[in-house]
């Protein structure tokens, strides 16, 4: 796991380099400015990608409730945790934008930056008049990412959308649960993750392209159109074959065995065999060679065909054996296999601590260490890292708005805005500490 707040002293980087106590590394995005005026959770997320990689983003938040993820979820001591998450290294301002300061803020924050996020539904920003075009006029380079539920083009692009309506409207909802049961919709915001993913490609896909031409463009990115595209082989299945994917449980439809099962003792884990190869030494792992022999599972196609008896007689192999006994044979035959893993398993698991996939951070709104997931992927050379938890509401009014915009105290007090004490200032900057 790694700490934040660690000791003084030398360290290696991953590319076994030393660095001086203090020093870090470069990261990949340290010179892309991008100016985030969404809320809820896919936007954010897509700005939160490319702050774990050295963005300097500005958040903007509504004056005196911020973004509504602040009440997502669990708290501590009132403080929402989620939001920690989705907005670590981000500095947080507050502005009206329904307000003549907050539509003059973000038109001056616009011309240093290459990325401004929003996710209101369409004509929205137009009718504030923060349209793209007003936004590009004053940076012909900005790159302006879109995120709403049904896009900004078609007969449903006015309606309200979220990750929700969208897990059901792609088709992921028809194909999840048992065949005898009720659709299922994830037990996280499956949609809205997968776009914020989508929504940060697509940001550096067109700021690849804007460091080539000079000019900025505008991603339309509705919250349906990843998830559709992550489903597999639905559409040219029913396109050629006319198939139309039903719920199976675990099964997939396109590979066999594949499923959850359980050992003697009572553990749950998961198993796959998409290769020949590997369902022979799934069989050779559970002493049951004659699977292999058997005409109803010879091939992936016969096993798709045949997947329930398979399964049948798989637990009843799998049955024979405690969890650890089988994890065992496994790993010592190179079959797949892996636990059924819950947080606290996950949080404290050898392989997850070796990768430092979870990262402990001081939070200073909460008096101490805040673990949650680190960076997604290692990069040798410009590794990620998170430079802090998500802000205060607020925290960095006085060093943006007041420091870097200029403007008075008074005018911001008499918009409602909390312009910050030095000593708030002090602690913003501070809270942002590297490895």
């Amino acid at each position: 796991m790694l700490v934040l707040n660690g000791q003084g002293g030398c360290a290696r980087n991953r590319m076994g380099e030393i660095m001086k106590d203090g020093e870090s590394p470069p990261r990949a995005l340290e010179d892309v400015r991008v100016l985030d005026i969404s809320n809820f959770l896919a936007a954010p997320l897509c700005s939160m990608f490319l702050a774990d990689f050295g963005a300097d983003v500005i958040k903007v938040e509504q004056p005196g409730r911020g973004d509504e993820v602040r009440y997502w979820g669990n708290d501590k001591d009132g403080v929402g945790l989620y939001y920690k998450v989705v907005n670590r290294g981000k500095r947080s301002i507050t502005l009206d934008l329904r307000t003549t300061l907050g539509v003059e803020a973000v038109r001056r924050l616009v011309r240093d930056v290459d990325i401004l996020v929003e996710n209101y539904r369409p004509g929205t920003l137009e009718r504030w008049g923060l349209g793209p075009d007003v936004l590009m006029a004053e940076n012909p380079r900005l790159i302006v990412v879109r995120v709403t539920g049904f896009g900004q083009t078609g007969p449903n692009s006015r309606r309200p959308g979220f990750g929700t309506l969208a897990e059901a409207y792609a088709g992921y909802a028809h194909i999840s649960g048992h065949a005898d049961g009720p659709p299922l919709l994830p037990a996280f915001g499956l949609a809205d993750s997968t776009t914020g993913l989508m929504a940060a490609y697509l940001a550096m896909v067109a700021l690849h392209e804007q460091r080539r031409s000079g000019r900025g463009q505008v991603v339309d990115l509705a919250i349906y159109e990843t998830l559709l595209t992550l489903l597999g082989p639905q559409v040219v299945d029913f396109d050629q074959l006319g198939i139309v994917q039903q719920r199976n449980g675990s099964r997939l439809p396109f590979t066999a065995p594949r499923n959850t099962y359980r050992t003697r003792d009572g553990r749950w884990f998961s198993m796959a065999g998409s290769a020949q190869s590997t369902f022979e030494r799934i069989c050779a792992a559970l002493e049951v060679p004659a699977l292999v022999e058997d005409s109803r599972f010879r091939d992936n196609r016969a096993r798709l065909k045949n997947a329930a008896a398979l399964d049948v007689e798989l637990q009843n192999a799998i049955g024979r054996f405690d969890f650890s006994t089988l994890m065992e044979r496994f790993v010592r035959l190179e079959a797949p296999i892996a636990p059924v893993n819950d947080v606290r398993q996950v949080v404290e698991d050898e392989h997850v601590v070796a990768r430092e996939n979870i990262v402990a951070l001081e939070d200073e709104e909460l008096g101490g260490p805040l673990r949650m997931q680190n960076i997604v992927g290692k990069l040798s050379r410009t590794p990620g890292r998170i430079r802090a938890t998500g802000p205060r509401l607020g925290a960095h009014n006085r060093e943006i708005l007041v420091g870097m915009l200029g403007y008075g105290e008074e005018r911001l007090v008499e918009a409602g805005l909390d312009p910050g004490s030095a000593e708030e200032q002090e602690r913003a900057v501070a809270g942002e500490v590297s490895p």
